[in-house]
């Protein structure tokens, strides 16, 4: 085969053969635009203030709702008749947990954030993180401060969770000592420096109350997850209000379509496991008996040696799952 002649870097490639023009110009695909969303632009870069010193604000930000329904429909490639709108097809990806058409939008956050609200949060794998490096920079000189009515007594029915509040004058106490503390940890820490000691080691006694800052870019789905965790009631009460932030004033307002059947058909609703199902069943058909059975039968009514019911984690959601439905427990 003979090689053509070696061309100067200026010169245009030709490979001899005409380019290739569609029999029909009208299958040429269109041009499309990026997705824009006004109520999110008008909002974009401007920081929501969280707790006393931190704030969540919107970086960046690819798809809407439209593009939730355009990489649901390509999937079912040429012929397919758009049966539904496309508020019902979103509401049927969520309804059946169909992940994968979310996963096509993503926004990007940055956030200040206490570290030890942080450290819960950092715990969701599925983002890109980049944090601010106590390395590399003086870590910010701010930490979260609790007011003396915000402090939480620790919950006796779960472990990791908190209910009710110490008095005011206990509370106005704990929290002259929280100030103290981190003042002081904060001179200790600049003292350090001012002597030259290295960042990465001088840092070590600064508080876990000290604020960091992160970009955090997820996409939709996962985002989505993350907001049904962290805006449950159970879920502790500093990164709650991130997420409330987050959900209501972000997300709500970037494709509002997909957070009405999030809000319909994962944050308000009640899903109900085979148990459940089979004594909600036995107790509306009129067989209360039946219910028992089904509870003791799953070792969820051994009586204590007072003559009690011991504490049982899934009999108690069971029943609050009961009352919500207007049932009383039969056993």
């Amino acid at each position: 085969m003979k090689l053509p002649p070696k061309l100067s870097g200026s010169e245009p490639v030709s490979t001899g053969e005409s380019p290739v023009v569609p029999e029909n110009p009208q299958e040429v695909p269109d041009r499309l635009p990026r997705a824009a969303v006004p109520a999110l632009d008008a909002i974009l870069g401007l920081p929501f203030r969280v707790l006393d010193d931190g704030f969540v604000r919107v970086v960046d930000y690819m798809g809407d709702d439209t593009a939730v329904v355009r990489a649901a429909r390509i999937s079912y490639g040429v012929g397919t008749k758009r049966v539904q709108e496309d508020r019902g097809l979103v509401r049927y990806l969520m309804r059946h947990l169909h992940t994968t058409p979310f996963e096509m939008c993503e926004i990007k956050f940055h956030v200040r954030v206490p570290m030890d609200t942080w450290r819960q949060w950092i715990r969701h794998r599925s983002a890109n993180v980049n944090e601010y490096s106590t390395r590399y920079s003086v870590a910010i000189d701010a930490a979260q401060r609790t007011a003396p009515d915000e402090w939480r007594m620790q919950s006796t029915g779960n472990r990791q969770g908190s209910a009710g509040f110490l008095p005011t004058d206990v509370g106005a106490q704990l929290s002259a000592e929280e100030r103290e503390i981190q003042e002081k940890a904060r001179a200790a820490y600049e003292a350090r420096l001012a002597a030259g000691v290295a960042r990465e080691q001088a840092r070590k006694d600064l508080p876990l109350s000290t604020y960091t800052e992160a970009y955090w870019k997820i996409d939709l789905h996962n985002l989505l997850h993350f907001l049904n965790l962290r805006m449950d009631d159970h879920a502790q009460d500093e990164i709650r209000a991130y997420s409330k932030v987050i959900g209501e004033e972000i997300v709500a307002k970037w494709v509002p379509v997909v957070w009405e059947a999030f809000r319909d058909y994962r944050r308000h609703a009640l899903p109900l496991s085979r148990i459940e199902f089979e004594i909600i069943s036995a107790i509306t058909s009129g067989s209360p008996d039946r219910a028992c059975r089904i509870v003791a039968e799953r070792g969820l009514l051994n009586p204590s040696a007072e003559g009690t019911l011991t504490p049982n984690r899934e009999r108690r959601e069971i029943e609050a799952k009961l009352k919500a439905f207007g049932l009383t427990p039969p056993w």
